[in-house]
């Protein structure tokens, strides 16, 4: 069996990037799992409160599920051309201590897609990340997938409605799952 984590760069209850997620965890060939995580309550990283009270417990409860998959999936938006602050701080958080990144991301599959309701899909956070996940020691997966016109894509309640993006979810999904497994 393929664990695989995903996480959403969005706490909005009707985000984009979370229904992204969930269609996923829909759509997985047999033989793989798909455990979404939340990192909702995760607060702002501050290096004082890490040296008075070590790490807090979502953000520890998060790095173990991390360090025991076989590899993540980030399902980003796209905010002002670049990455969303809410994850990256919860990066930044699970980074730490430096000591424990290659247990929780070194060599890790690390995939990346998201949707926007834009005409370009999520594709310069998606570029973004590149450094970030480099610097962690994660083994990136090249492939991505991007959802342009998500409005479009999705239902009121957040379901996926669009066959094509369906299809290329499906298809995106398959193609990591082999990525992982090699």
């Amino acid at each position: 069996m393929t664990r695989l984590i995903g996480i959403s760069g969005s706490l909005r209850k009707q985000s984009f990037n979370s229904s992204l997620l969930r269609a996923a965890a829909e759509l997985l060939p047999n033989g793989a799992e798909l455990r979404i995580e939340s990192i909702a309550e995760i607060g702002l990283y501050n290096g004082d409160e890490e040296a008075a009270n070590g790490i807090p417990d979502p953000v520890a409860a998060l790095k173990d599920a991390i360090a025991g998959a076989d590899g993540l999936i980030i399902s980003t938006p796209e905010y002002n051309n670049s990455i969303p602050g809410v994850l990256k701080n919860a990066v930044d958080w699970l980074s730490r201590p430096a000591s424990d990144v290659p247990r929780v991301f070194g060599e890790l599959p690390v995939a990346i897609m998201g949707a926007s309701p834009g005409r370009f899909g999520t594709v310069l956070a998606q570029n973004a990340w590149l450094p970030i996940l480099r610097a962690l020691g994660t083994h990136h997966w090249s492939d991505r997938l991007l959802v342009a016109g998500a409005s479009k894509a999705f239902d009121q309640d957040g379901r996926l409605i669009d066959d094509d993006v369906r299809q290329r979810l499906e298809k995106f999904l398959a193609k990591f799952i082999r990525f992982v497994s090699n």
